[in-house]
């Protein structure tokens, strides 16, 4: 199946070149003095899994590059991973989209259908499913930052309707035991914007919450306070996903690079979104 864009024009340029350039303009916002050149990755264990958000590039996107850095820096893995949640109510309680391409205005990337497979074939929850996709940004946003830098890729997109820990643990648990029957190199990441609709200084509390919580990788905690506090974090699943399967690989560490809300980018405080992104190694 060919996914088309669903958000181009939106979130981010349709025309290539403005694409780029915003690219650009995210990486040198996110504080690197230069744009970073690819690395080369060799072998199986790939260093690193990364959280990032998934609002409009004007807004989240030189919070999203600090993350994609970290990528460039190490080299491409064979297939990335990318979980997200799910805002528009259709299709299943874990979908994964297993077969075919995706398109954006830097062209098309291929999806690892055996991964995806796999996954399927090992989890009590994933589904092949291909109707959550149509119109969910939150994968699709990733893609360009990811093809600015190259095309030698594979992805398996995975969007979860369900944000239980039961979805979370069996999750990462099915990625975890595909990628060693598999022996792919690959990199997880996960796709999440932080409350919402706050007025700044409780953004700033409830998402100093969750950002310790991912510092500490206490994937329990995490989903304790998103309950507890009602904190509208919209991707904790694929966060939680991500701290458990960093785990079961030996990656216990979490640094937080950079928060900011929209607030900060608009000037209105009285409502914002908070961002972050994160690096699990």
């Amino acid at each position: 199946m060919l996914r088309k864009p669903a958000v181009a024009g939106s979130f981010y340029p349709r025309n290539p070149d403005n694409l780029k350039k915003l690219i650009e303009d995210c990486f040198i916002e996110s504080g690197v003095s230069k744009i970073p050149e690819c690395g080369v990755f060799e072998g199986s264990d790939y260093p690193i899994h990364i959280m990032v958000p998934h609002a409009g590039y004007q807004y989240s996107g030189a919070i999203a590059a600090k993350g994609y850095c970290n990528i460039v820096q190490n080299g491409f893995p064979e297939v990335f991973i990318i979980l997200s949640p799910n805002h528009t109510g259709l299709g299943s309680e874990v979908s994964v989209f297993n077969d075919g391409e995706w398109i954006t205005p830097l062209g098309n990337v291929n999806v690892d259908g055996e991964f995806a497979d796999e996954i399927i074939s090992i989890s009590d929850i994933a589904e092949a499913d291909f109707s959550a996709h149509l119109y969910e940004h939150s994968i699709e946003v990733q893609l360009p930052f990811l093809q600015y830098f190259s095309n030698d890729f594979k992805i398996v997109p995975i969007t979860m309707g369900s944000q239980t820990f039961t979805a979370s643990s069996d999750l990462a648990k099915s990625i975890f035991e595909a990628g060693n029957k598999l022996g792919k190199s690959y990199c997880v990441i996960a796709s999440t914007d932080l409350s919402h609709f706050n007025n700044q200084e409780k953004a700033n509390k409830v998402d100093g919450f969750v950002l310790e919580d991912i510092h500490e990788m206490n994937e329990f905690k995490l989903f304790e306070e998103v309950i507890q506090y009602n904190i509208t974090m919209c991707g904790y699943g694929p966060v939680m996903t991500t701290i458990s399967l960093s785990k079961m690989a030996g990656k216990n560490n979490c640094e937080i690079l950079g928060y900011r809300t929209s607030g900060d980018v608009t000037g209105d405080f009285s409502s914002v979104v908070g961002y972050a992104s994160g690096i699990f190694k």
